[in-house]
């Protein structure tokens, strides 16, 4: 039978996305699976793996069933995943317990600790980013000193697509794009590094062999074929970072070149052919070879809006079938009839405290200007606008780095919104590009599928067959003066309050 399709897996915060593509880039079928975060603790945010495989399982059989596609028609198969988990498994692969995700602060104190004893300047000059409770490195640690009774069982640490990877092939993998999760790798050359290992505490028989993210570590097993729907030994690459998959499928494959992210989570993905480090943002390699990607992530992006959402608009819900518009598209709506600038209401979206480039896991979201003249549109339109504050300062923070960035290519759901692409667009200065924004990350997953599985020659060319662009926003000078202000009013309004910012006693 032909190999007409390939099949790309995202395993994002709030839910899993399952795709078919054809080599042109078009969704031949998709479906979604949903799983919850949960959160027992404050500053605590896990889920479950094997939660994660059930969603995939139901979403892979449904979309097969959705376009009629013949299971062994599926060329490769490719998966991208969150970053930054830290799933604990056991030599049979039994998940030992929930994962810390992204979102995570519990191991603030432990990183406290690493900074002052092996020294925050060391850890830099290897991973090429500062020690964060949110990355992988303390989460195992945090295991060793709470979980012991897990951590005595621990066979491997995994990441998200590498797990998924593991339950349809069972091979254990490492992507290259996901090693920046731990500060024993090695950003230069892309590689565990021994002695870090040793000064951080982390048992480098944890740390699976790392592979290139289109290299093919196994097929699909009759178990899993069982489970998912998926014929037996069709090939699975390595796959990737979400970010860095979305980068791809966003068409960013040369230096200089820039994904916006709009997903669950905010910020950019700055292509570069070298090394170019800061301890305020993100370095990691990006899934394509021989490039890096110079990244600023935020807590707020279009999670803000699905909060705001599910608190405050209950009335947009019970109108949604008489107006036959959801309640997302309500609530845009009633943000574009507020002018630019929200008349002095300003918010920071630092929902799950803040990652780059201020790095506090106790910050708060804030809403300033509120008055009686003020309105559900203002506030609406005052998140939109504090994402966008979010995005130009951890781009102002990449440039003072010495990256270079002139177009954004925007992806995730956020994309969607006209309003909300050209509010960042005002804001930033830079003018946005939309390729197919709802497909973006899933597509990078499976062209990695489909280079590893010689589907595409080349980057170069799946890129040029598969990514379209479907519309620009050009930034608009007048009401860049108005955000101009505003965002002074962003930057100082944490300042001044980012002392009452801190642990609670």
């Amino acid at each position: 039978m032909i190999k007409k399709y390939l099949l790309g897996i995202d395993i994002g915060t709030s839910a899993c996305k399952v795709a078919v593509f054809d080599r042109e880039g078009k969704v031949k079928a998709s479906a979604n699976g949903d799983y919850p975060v949960y959160y027992p603790r404050e500053g605590w945010a896990e889920q479950n793996p094997e939660e994660w495989w059930d969603a995939v399982c139901k979403a892979t059989r449904e979309c097969l069933k959705q376009g009629d596609i013949p299971a062994e028609e599926i060329a490769g198969v490719g998966i991208d995943g969150q970053s930054w988990s830290a799933i604990a498994v056991d030599k049979e692969g039994n998940v030992l317990t929930n994962t810390p995700i992204w979102m995570d602060t519990r191991a603030q104190e432990i990183c406290d600790w690493l900074n002052e004893k092996v020294g925050a300047e060391k850890i830099f000059q290897v991973a090429g980013n500062s020690l964060q409770p949110s990355y992988t490195t303390a989460k195992i640690l945090w295991y060793q000193e709470n979980m012991p009774e897990v951590y005595e069982k621990i066979d491997k640490i995994l990441q998200s697509n590498s797990y998924i990877a593991y339950r349809l092939t069972g091979a254990l993998s490492q992507d290259l794009s996901q090693g920046y999760g731990l500060h024993c790798f090695d950003m230069k050359n892309g590689t565990w590094n021994q002695e870090m290992c040793e000064k951080l505490g982390i048992p480098a028989k944890f740390l699976p062999e790392i592979v290139s993210c289109d290299k093919v570590v196994g097929t699909v097993t009759e178990t899993a074929s069982a489970q998912c729907g998926l014929a037996v030994g069709t090939p699975v690459v390595a796959g990737g970072l979400d970010a860095a998959c979305g980068t791809l499928g966003a068409g960013v494959i040369h230096p200089g070149e820039t994904q916006e992210q709009g997903g669950q989570a905010g910020g950019m993905s700055i292509c570069m052919d070298s090394y170019k480090a800061d301890p305020r943002l993100i370095l990691g390699f990006h899934v394509v070879p021989g490039q890096w990607l110079l990244q600023g992530g935020t807590t707020g992006g279009g999670g803000v809006m699905r909060w705001f959402e599910r608190e405050f608009a209950d009335y947009e819900r019970a109108r949604k079938e008489a107006s036959g518009k959801s309640s997302l598209t309500q609530l845009n709506e009633i943000a574009e009839k507020i002018a630019p600038g929200s008349d002095g209401v300003v918010f920071l979206p630092y929902m799950s405290g803040e990652r780059s480039p201020i790095w506090n896991p106790y910050a708060k979201g804030v809403f300033y200007g509120l008055d009686f003249a003020k309105t559900k549109g203002h506030m609406v339109r005052a998140c939109m606008e504090g994402v966008a504050f979010a995005l130009r300062h951890n781009l102002e923070t990449a440039e003072k780095a010495g990256a270079e960035v002139e177009v954004l290519r925007a992806m995730g759901g956020s994309a969607n919104s006209l309003l909300w692409t050209q509010i960042k667009a005002d804001v930033t200065g830079k003018s946005v590009v939309v390729p197919s924004s709802d497909t973006a990350t899933t597509l990078g997953a499976a062209i990695l599928a489909g280079v590893g599985v010689g589907f595409y020659e080349s980057y170069e060319e799946a890129v040029s067959l598969t990514v379209k662009e479907t519309r620009r926003h050009e930034p608009n000078p007048d009401n860049r003066k108005i955000y101009d202000r505003n965002y002074d009013t962003y930057r100082k309004l944490y300042e001044n309050l980012k002392d009452l910012m801190v642990k609670p006693q």
